[in-house]
């Protein structure tokens, strides 16, 4: 992977003219970022509940991606091109030679179009939140549902998300969490399947059990002419398959890490009405807390990847911990 990030900083080895390249990295992808366009190449990795770990997965993956994502983004998401390499050099632009990688490529959206720039801003208005939920809950109405879709909102089958977060969370305490919150957020957990097996059956029983997006932050939400929304999980089912309110629990909880409580009240009122969900604000503490750990723990995974530099592992520490805080604050 090291050789194809050195070689891809050429922007002549782009199949469209830029004049600069910048590469942004995370635990599971290095993102080449263009004047007009971005190529995001999936790494090797295998992290149980994520497996890149073969060029065959990998392409695979990135056809998922491009397919998935068109579903709430259809103009962003343009397709897969192969990295050939000819012995020499690794390059997107030429198709002789072998190919050895894939990459999804996507058109560029203007930092200033994301949710989180305008939030930071001070220009997010009830109008985008009112959008948001319209769009949301429309998508949540028409995704994909089904028997086996079902088992997924199903408590026992929830609860193996939950058990391998706190599996592989634990080898960061002292680190990016605490003993004390990782032990208070697992017996809330615990206590919290134990005590409420109907509300989950329920939301099964309503048809509530979708094929969701999985990864519904503020990075990922787009004020384009067409509100876009991109970037979901298309590497397990299992992250994607939830409760609805468990995908808007995801954009909820982001706000509220970032200081939005009002805008996260907002949405959440206008996404209930739209979606013409009743009292499910229990459920929504449940999901909150979910959501704000696993942040927590993808963010961990950073320190374990040794393409990233300290000062950036650094930064991650920092910003895990804040999340592991914050579903702590939920559960207390």
């Amino acid at each position: 992977m090291g050789s194809i990030i050195d070689d891809l900083q050429n922007p002549a080895l782009f199949p469209d003219k830029t004049n600069n390249i910048h590469i942004v990295q995370t635990h599971i992808s290095a993102v080449f970022v263009g004047d007009e366009f971005v190529y995001k190449i999936k790494k090797p990795v295998d992290f149980g509940f994520l497996d890149f770990s073969t060029l065959e997965k990998r392409h695979y993956y990135c056809n998922q991606e491009v397919a998935l994502n068109r579903r709430l983004s259809q103009d962003v998401y343009l397709g897969v091109l192969p990295v050939m390499f000819d012995g020499k050099t690794h390059t997107l632009k030429q198709r002789s030679g072998e190919a050895v990688e894939y990459a999804v490529k996507m058109r560029r959206i203007p930092d200033e179009k994301l949710m989180k720039s305008v939030f930071s801003k001070g220009e997010l208005t009830d109008s985008h939140l009112e959008k948001i939920a319209r769009v949301l809950a429309g998508f949540h109405q028409r995704a994909a549902k089904s028997v086996e879709i079902d088992e997924f909102g199903k408590p026992e089958s929830f609860k193996v998300n939950t058990d391998e977060n706190f599996e592989q969370v634990e080898k960061y305490i002292g680190t990016t969490i605490s003993k004390s919150e990782f032990d208070t957020i697992n017996q809330w957990t615990e206590n919290f399947f134990e005590t409420n097996q109907n509300i989950f059956l329920k939301r099964v029983e309503q048809g509530k059990i979708r094929d969701c997006h999985g990864d519904l932050h503020m990075e990922h939400i787009c004020f384009t002419e067409n509100l876009s929304i991109i970037d979901c999980i298309e590497f397990n089912e299992r992250f994607r398959y939830s409760d609805s309110i468990a995908d808007i629990a995801f954009l909820l909880m982001d706000l509220e890490y970032h200081g939005g409580e009002k805008y996260s009240k907002t949405l959440w009122e206008a996404y209930k009405m739209t979606a013409e969900e009743g009292n499910a604000d229990s459920l929504l503490t449940f999901y909150k807390v979910y959501r704000a750990f696993v942040r927590g723990k993808v963010t961990s995974f950073q320190l374990d990847d040794a393409a990233i530099s300290p000062e950036k592992k650094k930064e991650a520490v920092e910003t895990a911990s804040k999340y592991f805080q914050l579903a702590y604050a939920y559960v207390i």
